[in-house]
């Protein structure tokens, strides 16, 4: 099949992300340069990411033209222990780079049960690193793949600079999605009208911040907030005022408190106060409880590994937030090290209500 382009006044909705998947997309590791003398330990991280995931659902991991091969034994690997789990399908596409939560489509539901992808541009988060043309077109191509309805947007967007509720309400950050390097000519209220339009929702809450030192996405609201249910957000709450966002979470937290969602309910707020840090080639790194991926029936949690206490006790606020699911932690200092999480290279794919 091949995807068709449409421009409709309102796309669809945005499901939460606790919404019935079909299966989880991800991207097999190719920009060296970003990872260094890390590389080989960051496809061992996605490919345990992947495993972890597939526990609960199907993954479609893309990889480069002629790096299939390797993502699919590296996926395999534990096989041993991967019993019963749902399979890992690899298929070849050409990719820049591997985070597919910020270059790969955001899928919204028609009101007839359809599903589309919505096909927002894509610049490397402030043209950061080059090249980044084949994974601006990654979004089409998939689609294409997937035999999805591609709906085009002209804005630029990643996946990790929102949260959603599927009921209308949208949760992002001031940080990123008002910096100049992404839509210098948009003004707030045309992005706003954007986003209601593509993603169908209805009121949209402006935290002021991302993480401080969040300099690669510019503060990716999934560092810091996440829906886990209708009017229920986990947040992050550094308990160490010595902490570099101390302040800046707290004031995330005010604006949360004073505001409501779009069918008007107070938020239920959910604090992580855990923090963790590791160290990879050299470089210090801050692991985010907050960058984890809602499978079906479960959740997958980036953890540090080299600080259990915090690592159990953060797991633990999450499972408490999310009753009736399994809350697996995966370590992934190296994703940190790269910039981003277990959200960051992964990508729900919505389950339609029709065929």
């Amino acid at each position: 099949m091949t995807a068709t382009t449409t421009r409709a006044a309102r796309t669809g909705r945005m499901p939460a992300e606790w919404a019935e998947h079909e299966a989880c997309l991800m991207v097999w590791p190719t920009r060296p340069e970003l990872w260094g003398p890390a590389f080989e330990a960051a496809k061992r991280e996605y490919a345990a990411v992947a495993r972890a995931i597939s526990a609960f659902e199907p993954v479609v991991m893309i990889a480069a033209p002629g790096r299939g091969d390797e993502a699919r034994a590296a996926c395999d690997a534990g096989d041993a222990v991967r019993e019963g789990a749902h399979p890992i399908e690899v298929i070849e596409l050409p990719v820049d780079d591997s985070w597919v939560r910020d270059s790969g489509p955001i899928f919204a539901l028609t009101p007839d049960g359809g599903r589309v992808g919505v096909d927002f541009r894509f610049n490397a988060w402030g043209e950061k690193h080059h090249p980044w043309s084949a994974d601006d077109k990654l979004a089409s191509l998939l689609l294409d793949r997937l035999g999805d309805p591609r709906v085009h947007s002209s804005m630029i967007l990643e996946g990790g600079s929102l949260t959603v509720d599927g009921e209308g309400t949208l949760i992002t950050t001031e940080q990123c999605l008002l910096h100049p390097n992404r839509n210098p000519r948009m003004s707030r209220a045309e992005i706003e009208d954007e986003l209601r339009r593509r993603l169908g929702v209805e009121k949209i809450v402006w935290l002021p911040y991302g993480g401080l030192e969040d300099t690669e996405t510019d503060g990716h609201v999934d560092g810091v907030a996440a829906f886990v249910g209708p009017a229920r957000v986990v947040v992050s709450l550094p308990e160490d005022p010595a902490h570099p966002d101390y302040a800046r979470m707290r004031a995330n937290l005010a604006v949360l408190e004073a505001s409501t969602d779009a069918r008007g309910r107070a938020f239920e707020v959910v604090a992580v106060p855990q923090t963790t840090h590791g160290e990879v080639a050299g470089v210090p790194v801050e692991v985010g409880y907050l960058n984890f991926y809602l499978a079906n029936g479960g959740c997958v949690v980036p953890v540090g590994g080299d600080h259990p206490e915090s690592d159990a006790a953060a797991l633990a606020v999450l499972a408490s937030a999310l009753p009736g699911r399994k809350v697996v932690g995966v370590p992934t200092p190296v994703l940190a090290y790269g910039g981003g999480g277990v959200h960051c290279i992964t990508q729900q794919l919505p389950k339609a209500a029709r065929a």
